[in-house]
């Protein structure tokens, strides 16, 4: 049966959104402990495991940091993409879990058109994400961990959005490929800790290339890789090209495969039953 995708005016596509976008707020202000764990992870590295590590991992002056920066001033842009990326995961085992309840039918048998109602669902995601970061920013302020100037919570702003959409997009396709809520927690410890120690959000790349050589590339094809270094670049008011192209990319290819998973017609979802 073919859906009517067509005739609904600017204000139906807002209405729609708006409900997504409720529902998801709902749902997290309902589960505040989802709140608390989003900040006790980075607050966990930065009052401990930065203050341990201090004195043994020192960072030299690279960009765009323009000074030599302590250790927890170097991880919190880390942590901050840490906490989108786990938020990422999060709303995709909600998808897994109104799949299995049968929600997530209803919402995908709407007369709007598939690829709104996924967008709308990660849009919902990201803007989540976002209040958690800033949360952990207002924490890390005690902690004399801030922007050089105050402009640099604005500006990194657009960087939160393109890497909260590019773990959002991974989050949804590799939901589309997990059947049931028990598989999930094995999927996110094999997708989050590697992407999350494979990087460069607890040490710099120069660092990793030295000891080996190997890593170092497998660093440097990590999509957290660069969704750290936007951030970090984005918050000291400076742009990396680089990675705005690789984050660019790897969320339009996430997309584009969330959104072929979730076609009953093509997707896995027809295949294995969702």
């Amino acid at each position: 049966m073919m859906r009517e995708t067509s005739g609904f005016t600017a204000r139906q596509y807002a209405i729609c959104l708006a409900g997504v976008i409720w529902r998801e707020a709902l749902r997290f202000l309902h589960q505040r402990e989802r709140f608390v764990s989003a900040l006790v992870r980075p607050l966990v590295w930065l009052l401990i495991f930065a203050a341990g590590f201090r004195q043994v991992l020192g960072v030299s002056i690279i960009p765009p940091y323009e000074t030599y920066v302590l250790y927890e001033v170097y991880i919190t842009p880390g942590l901050m993409a840490m906490i989108q990326l786990f938020n990422g995961m999060q709303s995709s085992l909600s998808m897994v879990y109104d799949r299995e309840m049968g929600n997530m039918r209803t919402l995908l048998v709407s007369p709007f058109p598939r690829w709104y109602l996924l967008g709308a669902k990660l849009l919902a995601g990201v803007a989540v994400s976002i209040l958690q970061v800033y949360a952990y920013l207002f924490i890390a302020y005690f902690w004399e961990i801030e922007p050089p100037t105050p402009l640099g919570y604005l500006t990194v702003l657009p960087a939160l959005v393109l890497a909260g959409l590019m773990f959002g997009a991974l989050g949804m396709l590799l939901s589309s490929a997990i059947k049931q809520l028990e598989n999930f927690a094995g999927v996110m410890n094999f997708v989050i800790f590697p992407m999350f120690f494979a990087s460069s959000a607890l040490y710099p790349l120069w660092r990793v290339q030295e000891s080996s050589p190997v890593l170092y590339w497998i660093c440097l094809v990590n999509p957290f890789t660069h969704a750290v270094e936007l951030i970090r670049f984005a918050f000291y008011e400076k742009i990396s090209w680089d990675s705005l192209a690789a984050v660019a990319g790897y969320t339009t290819f996430f997309s584009a495969g969330a959104l072929i998973a979730y076609d009953p017609a093509k997707g896995m979802l027809m295949r294995k039953g969702g």
